[in-house]
């Protein structure tokens, strides 16, 4: 049977369905995973009307999900290394220190510093939000400084994980689907990362001066005081994250990495937090908690490995749905449209960060934001003889890092949810707004007048 060319409406009506799949998903509360399930199975009945067969889409299917093989695994073992490394004490004694640094500073400024170290080693924002996160909404609250600018503070700081963080499971879908290593990725992002928190840290120290103090000292010792009750702490097992990320930088493969830090971190909780074998084994598993009755009991909390598997769901699906969508030529209609008369750099980097963020925003979360550009981009960024470490550091510096900002978006709701509040930390979310900002700046700047010879698609 030979395949029909699809008209116009029948595009944008693929794509308005799955979009209508998500929100519904959104609405009832039930996991996005089957909304991709339900457009999944909607465009293998629809393309096979269209000359497709069932054999056709499921080997599209098929080829896009193995080209990401090891980012399942690295999915699970992001899940196993946050519940090890809280057990461990490794982040306990992160919280523990940074503490003693947050007492003696500007506390707006101090939390978007510890936040940001943090999630650089716990690899989620929205995990580090619900942990470390808490406990310094708290404290700041306590201290009389107003829930939406410390919250702000806080996000900001959060989503460096999924920025930067080797074990964030986001950075790694870019990393898998862009087929780039981390340690290029990272050496792109300097030239953003670092303007970015400049600008971010004078907005918060300006903001935090307003609130200079009001830092309650016993209440960070209480805090401290309980926290050392339950773990041993030490400077010492601040090392594990460091090796984590000379490792990376050393261009070791992200997964060999998490593996060595996992094991260490599981001989730190065994022969030094004292443990059990089945303790470790249930952390690894089912999710580190403490059962203390204290406030450290939400602080200190972890899913493990079976937290993520709606996580591994939803990026399968997403990236079946967009292998479907690349393989009927669906997505093509669209990126010829933008992208066949780019003449530069500059425009490329432009578009391709128009692109991701607006399927971030549509999409209401971030994976097809990332998935889509990065799959469909990759080659039109050899042809033009740029870099794809510039383009993953574009969709980390836009769809990625723009999720917390759109009210609808499965982060900003969670983030709702954890934190107890409404969307008013939006407007302080300073971070957020400043990357794509400098992003796009400094492509302009640094390739002013250079045009790229276009090849042919």
């Amino acid at each position: 049977m030979s395949k029909n060319v699809l008209k116009p409406i029948e595009i944008y009506g693929t794509l308005i369905f799955f979009i209508i799949s998500i929100i519904f998903c959104l609405l009832v509360n039930i996991s996005m995973a089957y909304g991709f399930i339900i457009s999944i199975v909607s465009y293998f009945l629809f393309f096979s009307k269209k000359g497709f067969s069932w054999k056709d889409l499921y080997l599209m299917m098929i080829k896009g999900l193995s080209e990401c093989k090891i980012l399942y695994a690295l999915i699970l073992l992001i899940g196993a290394t946050v519940s090890i490394w809280l057990s461990s004490g490794i982040v306990p004694s992160m919280i523990y220190y940074g503490f003693e640094y947050m007492a003696r500073a500007n506390f707006l400024l101090a939390a978007f510093f510890i936040i940001s170290f943090c999630a650089l080693f716990m690899g989620t924002a929205v995990g580090t939000i619900s942990t470390i996160g808490v406990a310094i909404l708290g404290i700041g609250l306590g201290f009389g400084i107003p829930s939406n600018i410390l919250l702000g503070a806080i996000v900001s700081g959060a989503f460096i994980a999924d920025k930067i963080s080797p074990i964030s499971g986001l950075l790694n879908l870019t990393l898998s689907t862009t087929n780039t290593k981390y340690k290029d990725v990272l050496k792109s992002m300097i030239l953003t990362l670092i303007p970015t928190i400049i600008i971010t840290s004078v907005i918060y120290y300006v903001l935090g001066r307003r609130f200079a103090g009001h830092i309650d000292l016993p209440s960070i010792k209480i805090l401290q005081s309980s926290i050392k009750d339950i773990f041993f702490i030490s400077p010492y097992l601040l090392v594990v994250p460091i090796i984590m990320v000379v490792m990376s930088l050393l261009g070791v493969k992200i997964i060999y990495s998490i593996i060595t830090c996992l094991f260490i971190g599981i001989s730190i909780s065994l022969f030094v937090q004292h443990f059990t074998l089945n303790e470790v084994v249930r952390f690894i598993i089912l999710g580190f908690k403490n059962n203390t009755g204290s406030s450290l009991d939400r602080i200190l909390t972890s899913g493990g490995m079976i937290s993520m598997v709606e996580v591994l769901f939803i990026v399968m699906g997403a990236i079946s749905l967009s292998s479907i969508l690349e393989g009927t030529g669906v997505i093509y209609f669209f990126t010829d449209k933008i992208f066949n008369n780019i003449k530069s750099r500059k425009e490329l980097i432009l578009k391709t960060g128009i692109v991701s963020s607006i399927l971030t925003i549509i999409t209401c979360d971030q994976t097809i934001g990332i998935v889509l550009p990065a799959r469909i981009l990759s080659s039109k960024y050899d042809k033009l003889n740029v870099k794809r470490e510039i383009l993953a550091r574009t969709i980390s510096d836009t769809g990625t890092i723009i999720a917390p900002l759109m009210p609808w978006n499965v982060n900003a709701l969670l983030i709702s949810i954890i934190a107890g509040s409404s969307k008013g930390y939006i407007p302080f979310a300073v971070l957020c707004y400043i990357t794509p900002l400098v992003t796009f700046i400094i492509s302009s700047l640094n390739l002013k007048h250079k045009q790229i010879k276009i090849l042919s698609i």
